[in-house]
C-alpha cells in the first residue's frame, strides 16, 4: 500500500474520499478469530436449585444461606443447606472482598463460625496474592532490539523521542 499504512484484515478503502470503512463484522469475526464464533446458551439445571437469603449484622459482613429448593420452588430436605460468607477487608491496596464457605449446619453455628472461616479465607488469598507477587517479580522482561543495542554499546535507549514501531 503507498505511503507505508498497515493494511488492517477486512477493512477497505474508500476509492473516492480517502476514508476507511468498518469492515463486514461477520466476515472479520471468521477469518481473524480462533475458536467458536456463537456464545453458548447458558442453561439452568432445574435439579440443582437453590433459594438465597442474606443476613448481615451490618457491621462485620453477611451470610447467604443456600437453600436447596426443587424445581416448583418448595424445600429441598434430600439436600443440605451450605453456608457462605462474605466480608471485605481493609488493606494498603484498598478494600479486599472475601467470600468463603462457612462449615455448619445451622445458621447461629454459622454465626459462631463466622470469624474463623473468614480468618481462613484471609489467609489463603494472602498466600494467593503472595505467590502472584512472587511469580510476577521471576518473569523474564526481554527489551526491545533498539535497547538492548544500546546498552550493549555502553550507552542508554534514547529517551524523548516518540517511537512508532
Amino acid at each position: 500500500m503507498a505511503g507505508g499504512s498497515r493494511r488492517v484484515p477486512g477493512w477497505r478503502r474508500s476509492t473516492c474520499s480517502g476514508t476507511v470503512a468498518p469492515p463486514d463484522l461477520k466476515q472479520l469475526t471468521e477469518d481473524t478469530m480462533a475458536g467458536p464464533t456463537t456464545a453458548p446458551e447458558p442453561r439452568m439445571d432445574a435439579q440443582d436449585l437453590y433459594r438465597e437469603d442474606v443476613y448481615s449484622d451490618r457491621k462485620v459482613g453477611t451470610i447467604r444461606v443456600m437453600t436447596p429448593v426443587k424445581s416448583d420452588g418448595t424445600a429441598d430436605p434430600s439436600r443440605q443447606p451450605s453456608y457462605v460468607g462474605q466480608a471485605q477487608i481493609m488493606t494498603p491496596g484498598g478494600l479486599l472482598p472475601l467470600n468463603f464457605e462457612i462449615p455448619a449446619s445451622s445458621l447461629r453455628e454459622a454465626c459462631d463460625r463466622f470469624a474463623d472461616a473468614a480468618k481462613v479465607a484471609f489467609d489463603e488469598t494472602l498466600k494467593e496474592l503472595q505467590e502472584m507477587r512472587r511469580q510476577q517479580a521471576s518473569s523474564i522482561v526481554i527489551p526491545d532490539a533498539g535497547a538492548a543495542a544500546a546498552i550493549g554499546q555502553g550507552g542508554l535507549p534514547p529517551r524523548g523521542k516518540i517511537q512508532i514501531p
